[in-house]
Formats: structure tokens, C-alpha cells, sequence
């Protein structure tokens, strides 16, 4: 074992001097059985004791023959991030458990069709587009207080943000992908119950190494409930691209969207089936069932946990909550019904700012990989070898201390124009950054102020007494769910 320790590291230290130094200072960081970098609290606490004691990268041996560098410094981040795509593309066994749901969207696909894609579907997420959303999302939100008002008025104050919210994004979005409504908030939904069951079975398997081999998967029960799951997802997805196909040729285009700006919106279906590349050549249905799934999957979990820990923190400091509020009431003042719109988005500063310190202490995803197929040069000279997978760890750049002082401590104020001047755009990467950032996070961030300014006019947000135990998944959740103590406030549906 010491002289596999020994090769690796001179292998490394030839290729790249300093990283054997590195590695030595760093000593044999525990694999992935330890209980410390496993996806819990501890594991967490790991991770920032990691970026506080190396500062911008660090080693971690997974068993006694592989190596991956973790990165927690905009500095060293960028020249990964900014690789080409093909220099640094995404690790195939990270993401690999997803494929059979997802396919080959934007999330999954790598080289010439990405490029192709990304392209393609930019115009999706254009202001225009986006505008009429809003008014989905009031809507959404508008169903969800109803119910949290309901179970108050039976006794349940305590409520968990993740299961409530999840449904409520999951709504918006099969309102904003396919132009459907499912009452999913009021009602059980096949389609909603088997992708809430995906995003659950790929993070469990994620934990369970001795089924990360497909063909043990798939004799377990939990393999066959996966497959059950992803044939009812696509036949649903299937079903609204052959309806609106068939719609298109006795309308035409021109007849098509016409009749579509009278309703004012234009669902992601839509964009996709119109949507043409620079030789005029359309979509497959097989690629459109992809970004659109792609779509349902990267869109509700990752907000639903933004919002979740937006809420957690602003029940922790009442003073932060308290000025959000006072800054919708004062944008909403003498108007109704009070709802938010499009322009109001640019009117809500402060809010912005609570949210933008959640997501930076609690980033949805919290990692993210790439693999290097060509040697990377770091700012100092250091070379970051061909074949090693490097683990760009959100949670810990935003929890650096050399990045950011004081860096557990709840501050809006760090989102201050004044405050941001100084800072490396890579010091706040909820998004990701470079050619594969997240494509939908103007929707994201859309869909979280009008959830947020709507809650916090109509509800009153306190901690619960538990403080909760974080746990990194596929995003970033609470063992057990997040529990907060909401009072309804004069305003909002009855």
C-alpha cells in the first residue's frame, strides 16, 4: 500500500511539481467511507475545516490508488471552469445514474451536440420568455399559502419547507414545461410522485456503492421502481410532444403562435419544437423528452432547496425578515390584488440580498466534477494532471475564509453593489460559471423573489426548536426535512 501511495504521488509530483509536496502536507485523506466526508453535517464541517486549513486545494485519496483535488478558491477554480469543454467535461461516473431518466440534455450531453443545444435553447430562457411566467409562479405560490393557511387554522404550524415547496415548484414547472395543470399541490399526481421518487432513488444510490453497477441495480427493488418511474416520466413527456405535434401542421407556425400570444405565454415545449439550428435542422422528439425532463429535474429540486434555506435563515434573523417585508408591503402598497410582476423584480434590493447569502451558505448543489483530459496550469504554476478528477466544492469556496471573512455568519450586506466591487465573480458560484453555468438560473432566481416577497407578506417564518442537521445530496437537504414555525399575517388568499 505505501508504495502505491508512493507511485501516485510521484507520478503526480513528476507531471506537476508541488502537488506531491501537496500531497504529503496533506497527508492520505480518508476515502469515501469515512464517516466524515460521507453527505451529512460532518461531512460538511469536513469540507470547511478542508478549505480552512489548505485555503484553495487539497488532495483526497479515494482508496489507496486514486487521487481527486478538491477546490475551493476562485482562483484556482476559474482555469477548470473556463477550460474548454472538452479539456475539462463533466465525470461521467458522477452524473452517470441520471442518464436512463435524462438522457442526453444539457445536464448529460458533452462535445458538439451541447455546443448545439446550449445554442438552441439560450432563446428559452430569454426575458420575453420568462416574463409571462411570473404570473405562473403567483399563481403556484398563491395555491401553496392557501394550504399552509388551511393547516394553521387546524393546528399545524409546523411545516416542512422541502416537502411544500418541492410540489410547488414541481406545479410551476409542468405549468411553465407542457402548459399543464395537475392540482399536484391539492392532489395526488402519478407524473409529480414518479419524479419526486427519481430524484430520491438516484441520491440513495449515490450513497450505495455495492449498486453502483447497473446490473445489480437493476435486480433490486429499487431498481425496478427507478425503471417503473423513468417509463411513466417519459411516457407523460412523450405524450405532450406527440399532442403538440400533431397540433403544429393543421395550424402551421404562424397560426401556432399566434394563437399562443393570446394566451401570452410560450411553454418550453413550444421553444423546443420551434427551436432550429444554423442549418435550419429541428429537435428529435428524443432530444426534446431529454431537455425537457432535463428541465423538470434541474428546475424543482434546486429551487425548492434555495427557498427552503432562504426561509430557514430569515426565521433565524427576524430583523433581516423583518426589512424584506417592509420592502414588499412598501412595493405592493395601495395595489390589487397583490401580486407580483415582472417589473418588480429590479424593485426588491434587499430581498435579492437575503437571498443571495442563502445560496452562498447554503448552495443547492454543493459540488460539482470535472474531469481533466489534458493538464490544466493553476495561476502559480501548478499543473492539475491528465485523468484526475477534480471536485470543484461550491459549499467550500463559499465557506472559505480567505474568500470570505467570517463565513458562517448570516450577512445580507455582503450583497451590497458597494461590497461586490472587490470580490472574483467566483467567489459566489450557486450557478456554476464558465461555458456550462446553469442555463435556467434567470428563471430560477425569478421564481425565488416572487415565492420569497409573496411568503414573507402573508407569513410570519420563526425556527424551529430543532436546529437542523444538513445533508448533501443530490441538493442540499435537511435529515428529516426542514421545519419551520409559520403565522399567517393580515395578507393573502383565504
Amino acid at each position: 500500500m505505501a508504495k502505491l501511495f508512493l507511485t501516485e504521488g510521484t507520478r503526480l509530483d513528476v507531471l506537476a511539481p508541488g502537488w506531491g509536496r501537496m500531497l504529503s502536507k496533506v497527508g492520505v485523506a480518508p476515502g469515501s467511507g469515512c464517516p466524515r466526508i460521507q453527505s451529512s453535517e460532518e461531512g460538511l464541517l469536513y469540507t470547511q475545516d478542508l478549505a480552512s486549513t489548505y485555503g484553495d486545494v487539497c488532495c483526497w485519496w479515494v482508496g489507496p490508488w486514486h487521487a481527486v483535488i478538491r477546490i475551493f478558491h476562485p482562483t484556482c477554480i476559474k482555469p477548470v471552469l473556463f477550460a474548454p469543454a472538452a479539456i475539462a467535461p463533466k465525470d461521467k461516473v458522477f452524473y452517470s445514474f441520471l442518464k436512463p431518466w435524462l438522457g442526453d440534455g444539457l445536464l448529460l450531453s458533452a462535445g458538439d451536440k451541447w455546443s448545439s443545444h446550449r445554442h438552441m435553447l439560450t432563446p428559452a430562457f430569454h426575458f420575453n420568455i420568462l416574463k409571462p411566467y411570473v404570473k405562473i409562479f403567483n399563481g403556484s405560490v398563491n395555491i401553496m399559502h392557501a394550504k399552509w393557511k388551511r393547516l394553521v387554522s387546524e393546528g399545524s404550524t409546523h411545516l416542512d419547507m422541502f416537502e411544500h415547496i418541492s410540489l410547488m415548484t414541481l406545479d410551476s414547472l409542468q405549468k411553465c414545461v407542457f402548459s399543464f395543470d395537475s392540482n399536484c399541490q391539492e392532489k395526488p399526481s402519478e407524473y409529480i410522485a414518479a419524479i419526486l421518487d427519481l430524484s430520491a432513488l438516484v441520491a440513495k444510490r449515490h450513497q450505495q456503492i455495492l449498486v453502483h453497477m447497473d446490473f445489480l441495480y437493476y435486480l433490486t427493488p429499487d431498481g425496478q421502481r427507478f425503471r417503473r418511474a423513468c417509463r411513466l416520466v417519459h411516457n407523460f413527456t412523450d405524450a405532450v410532444i406527440q399532442e403538440r405535434r400533431r397540433t403544429l401542421p393543421d395550424q402551421g407556425v404562424d397560426d401556432f403562435l399566434q394563437a399562443k400570444a393570446k394566451t401570452k405565454t410560450l411553454d418550453f415545449i413550444d421553444v423546443l419544437l420551434l427551436t432550429k439550428d444554423e442549418d435550419g435542422k429541428q429537435l428529435s422528439d428524443e432530444d426534446i423528452r431529454a431537455e425537457a425532463d432535463t428541465f423538470m429535474f434541474e428546475g424543482h429540486d434546486t429551487t425548492a432547496s434555495g427557498l427552503s434555506w432562504a426561509l430557514y435563515n430569515l426565521a433565524k434573523h427576524p430583523e433581516y425578515q423583518e426589512h424584506c417585508r417592509q420592502e414588499v408591503l412598501e412595493l405592493l402598497r395601495d395595489r390589487e390584488p397583490q401580486e407580483i410582476e415582472w417589473d418588480d423584480l429590479a424593485q426588491l434590493p434587499f430581498l435579492t440580498m437575503c437571498i443571495k447569502e442563502s445560496l452562498r451558505l447554503h448552495p443547492p448543489v454543493t459540488v460539482i466534477s470535472r474531469c481533466c483530459t489534458q493538464d490544466i496550469v493553476l495561476p502559480d504554476g501548478r499543473v492539475i494532471p491528465k485523468g484526475v478528477i477534480c471536485l470543484i466544492s461550491i459549499f467550500g469556496t463559499h465557506h472559505n475564509p480567505s474568500v470570505w471573512p467570517d463565513p458562517e455568519v448570516y450577512n445580507p450586506f455582503r450583497f451590497d453593489p458597494e461590497n461586490i466591487k472587490e470580490r472574483s465573480p467566483l467567489a459566489f458560484i450557486p450557478f456554476s460559471a464558465g461555458p456550462r453555468n446553469c442555463i435556467g438560473q434567470t428563471f430560477a432566481m425569478t421564481e425565488m423573489k416572487v415565492v420569497l416577497a409573496l411568503t414573507l407578506l402573508r407569513f410570519r417564518v420563526l425556527p424551529d426548536e430543532e436546529e437542523p442537521r444538513r445533508k448533501p445530496e443530490l441538493i442540499l437537504r435537511a435529515e428529516g426535512g426542514l421545519w419551520l414555525r409559520v403565522e399567517p399575517l393580515s395578507a393573502g388568499p383565504q
